[in-house]
């Protein structure tokens, strides 16, 4: 059975395998080089007066393309392997009929489906296991400039955690899992593939949204505005005062953000307008209308207002979860997917048995 299998399945590991020796092979002649160019910079722009900041920003703009390229084939992989693996794994069998020769060569149901599961499903979670180990070595240069970016893309956000660490091999076995099941469900190859690659997506987009922030309880920070990262403060004679924040936590560039807001001494969330003076008193505007806060000279002017705002009560309220629970996390996650991957397993298994003829 397991000779069958496997004659089933090499074209399709050959060509994975060829694949990842390619994309292993571009990211192998890259990486150190990049690396090299990296650990120079940062170097040099230390003993600069601005620091690093404008270094990290042109270091993540130079290579953001391959950035965005590896990390996509990482995000892309779980699902080409529900989508072409999983999926035509039984329901192919079952829309021609070979199964039934199979079991009357004294092979077991369970025994037909225990090796196709195992030796396919160990398959798809070396793939991603290999590919997203490459990804994660060859981007480390590129994860900690992209974090430093405004906007960034935190260590914790979601595009950088879904294609790092070790969860993708979580999503592989569970898109494997979720092909199968819905393939022995459907009967049929190509509906298979798409229901299985709509509940996969569905699946991925619910998990940053509603599972993964509340695996941990975030951390609540409250910032004073004096201290806080202004984006945008608009200010006009006599008119209404509006204030942006920068959902990025000062200390912690790889935290991810759940929420940012500005809140009154209430705790109230301020939306729009902040009901201050602006025709007199600190929060009264010089000549621009609006102006953004980019230097030490700005900060400076439009420091009186935002003591002003202080006093009052205004604050920067921020909930998000720091970047140092990032592995705690990949465990949490992956552990949530091969619950779930076990539990199709044995759904399968199930079905087999009872609905199978």
């Amino acid at each position: 059975m397991i000779w069958l299998t496997w004659r089933q399945f090499r074209a399709a590991a050959a060509m994975t395998a060829a694949a990842l020796a390619a994309l292993a092979t571009v990211l192998a002649l890259t990486g150190p080089g990049m690396a090299d160019d990296y650990s120079s910079g940062i170097a040099t722009c230390t003993t600069q007066a601005n620091g690093c900041s404008n270094y990290l920003q042109s270091f993540f703009h130079d290579h953001q393309v391959p950035f965005l390229a590896v990390t996509a084939i990482v995000l892309v992989l779980p699902a080409v392997i529900g989508l072409f693996w999983g999926a035509p794994l039984i329901a192919r069998e079952l829309e021609a009929g070979t199964h039934r020769l199979v079991w009357n060569q004294s092979i077991t149901r369970d025994r037909w489906l225990a090796v196709k599961l195992l030796l396919v499903g160990l398959a798809s979670m070396t793939t991603a296991g290999l590919g997203t180990l490459a990804v994660t070595w060859w981007s480390g240069p590129i994860d900690k400039a992209a974090a430093a970016n405004s906007p960034g893309f935190p260590r914790m956000g979601p595009l950088l955690f879904d294609a790092r660490g070790i969860v993708p091999i979580g999503y592989a076995a569970f898109a494997f899992a979720l092909g199968v099941t819905i393939g022995i469900l459907i009967r049929r190859t190509l509906p298979a593939m798409a229901i299985t690659l709509t509940v996969f997506a569905a699946v991925q987009v619910a998990m940053p949204l509603l599972v993964r922030p509340h695996l941990i309880p975030p951390v609540t920070a409250t910032v004073q505005l004096p201290e806080a990262k202004i984006d945008m403060i608009g200010i006009q004679d006599g008119g209404p005062l509006h204030l942006s924040l920068e959902s990025q936590v000062p200390t912690d560039l790889g935290a991810w953000v759940l929420s940012s807001r500005l809140v009154d001494a209430g705790g109230k969330t301020v939306g729009g307008a902040i009901p201050v003076s602006t025709s007199s008193g600190p929060c009264a505007p010089s000549r621009e209308p609006q102006r953004r806060v980019a230097d030490a000279g700005q900060g400076q002017r439009l420091s009186p207002c935002l003591n002003e705002l202080k006093r009052l009560g205004y604050r920067h309220e921020l909930k998000y979860q720091p970047g140092s629970r990032f592995w705690a996390f990949q465990w949490y996650e992956t552990g949530v997917y091969a619950v779930l991957s076990l539990g199709l397993a044995g759904l399968c298994f199930w079905l087999v048995r009872r609905r199978l003829s």
